[in-house]
């Protein structure tokens, strides 16, 4: 009996494992199709999970870059994976194939997280109707509440007085900038999604903020990799649930402040913000099942707003802070085009943008050096595609080597160095670059570009007009080499902010 036993169990195994070969050999049969990119060779069941590390492949895309091209491919366990690199091969993927690359992967494991059909909020949404909607609502919502107008220059304007008060409480003592400027940026988003601030304090917003950044934590462990490649994982029983518990506090959070938003409504009022005009949107929608106006996804909407709009933002005030430490030159050219500008009693403002070239080439630059998307959000083919002469089937997931464009050797004089002149021509005047895509490109491009810009510059020029910062007397000279976290931050470093 247990000879059988034994036999019956080696069959099973010996089938199990034939099955899982036909199943990674269907999987890798678009490898062998004519002009598919070249890559390296996966290995069965794993395809390239050991020859690339998936939670910081940039050191890997490098080296796969100059072996196979700038169009190559991978296999992540059964997924296929094409990396773009350069800008010509980047632009040809995302803006002459707009339409067929603006999908996104599917995301089957955040359906613990409220994520579905009709409710997948704006960053991650499958490209259709529901993403158009939601797309076309947040753009227009946003311009409605201020952006490109007084009343939201106003906020930033009033959020960077704030900003500088928590700055000169530090009486010229070293501190990192992080969490002030994490705070404020927050605010501004609050603002525009709750039409309140916090104090910075505020036992809520400490939470808030706590929440977004061990989130981002939780996206980049290797299980995360695992189940976007398996998605049949998903089904063991509480695996989501542990292994994506503080974005689930983040959400419940969101959700208490959409009630509490509720009850203060006052239905005779225009909107206040944007959950408001979600909320007179959702009821427009009522009894319409294709409507993507709904409770999941304005908790979805509001949370992607709250949370990529403000790392993305604070992460690279943060780097602009480091490298004016770092550059004490490019600092004070700086500081010298505000006082002729500006002066040093009236708070900057938007218009003053198109007569300070300098700056606003420092601000361009410290996004290209910074680049603190270096891998963008990816993106899936929705069709079958052809770039740089290589056919990408339909359903592929592209990963936009944004590193490669905005430190392209062909295109900027000095890629790995902090050059401001950059973006200034022999005049002096400020110049747009083809290859500054910090926001990506195409359909799925940043939709928070224009706040972003208005934050930057408002946040920036009030920060060193007010301050003049250094590195701490005794302290080494900071990194300017970012640590990867899907964002790429500024290693840790701490300043003195002196009342100029």
């Amino acid at each position: 009996m247990g000879l059988l036993t034994g036999d019956l169990l080696g069959i099973l195994a010996l089938a199990m494992v034939i099955f899982l070969l036909l199943v990674d050999l269907m999987h890798r049969r678009s490898r062998w199709a004519a002009r598919y990119p070249p890559g390296p060779m996966p290995l069965p069941g794993l395809g390239n999970l050991l020859q690339v590390n998936f939670q910081d492949p940039r050191p890997s895309f490098i080296q796969l870059r100059r072996r196979f091209g700038d169009v190559f491919s991978l296999q992540q366990i059964w997924r296929p994976v094409v990396v773009l690199n350069g800008l010509a091969a980047v632009r040809e993927a995302l803006v002459s194939h707009s339409h067929e690359t603006s999908d996104r992967p599917p995301v089957f494991i955040l359906e613990h997280l409220g994520y579905g059909p009709r409710s997948e909020g704006v960053i991650l949404a499958r490209y259709g109707k529901a993403w158009r909607e939601q797309r076309r609502f947040s753009v227009s919502t946003l311009r409605n509440f201020g952006l490109g107008k007084k009343s939201l220059e106003e906020w930033v304007t009033q959020e960077a007085s704030c900003l500088c008060a928590a700055f000169a409480d530090q009486a010229g003592r070293p501190f990192s900038p992080n969490n002030l400027l994490n705070k404020a940026v927050s605010n501004v988003i609050a603002s525009l999604t709750f039409a309140r601030r916090f104090e910075y304090n505020d036992p809520r917003m400490l939470k808030l903020l706590d929440l977004v950044l061990e989130g981002l934590e939780e996206e980049l462990g290797l299980m995360r990799q695992v189940l976007e490649a398996m998605p049949v994982l998903r089904h063991i029983p509480g695996l989501c649930a542990k292994l994506f518990r503080r974005q689930k506090a983040f959400l419940v959070m969101i959700d208490e402040l959409i009630t509490e938003h509720k009850m203060t409504r006052d239905l005779a009022q225009p909107p206040r913000d944007l959950t408001d005009a979600f909320l007179d949107e959702m009821q427009e929608a009522k009894g319409n099942p294709e409507s993507s106006f709904n409770e999941e996804n304005l908790r979805l909407v509001v949370a992607d707003l709250f949370s990529a709009g403000m790392i993305t933002t604070s992460t690279t005030l943060a780097w602009a802070l480091l490298l004016m430490i770092l550059h004490p030159d490019v600092q004070r050219r700086v500081q010298q085009e505000i006082d002729e500008v500006i002066g040093h009693v009236r708070q900057p403002e938007m218009k003053d943008q198109a007569l300070m070239p300098f700056t606003l080439a420092v601000l361009h630059e410290v996004q290209r050096f910074g680049d603190i998307v270096p891998l963008g959000v990816a993106h899936m083919t929705s069709r079958d595609i052809e770039v740089q002469g290589f056919l990408i089937p339909k359903g592929t997931t592209l990963i936009t080597n944004l590193t490669s464009v905005l430190k392209d050797e062909t295109v900027w004089k000095k890629p790995f160095r902090f050059y401001p002149e950059h973006f200034l021509d022999a005049q002096g005047r400020f110049t747009k670059q083809e290859a500054f895509m910090p926001f990506s490109a195409g359909r799925r491009s940043c939709l928070g570009e224009p706040l972003a810009r208005m934050e930057l510059f408002l946040f920036f020029t009030t920060l060193l007009q007010r301050f003049s910062f250094s590195v701490p007397t005794g302290q080494p000279r900071p990194s300017d080499h970012g640590v990867f976290a899907f964002l790429l931050l500024p290693s840790p470093y701490q300043l003195c902010a002196v009342p100029r």
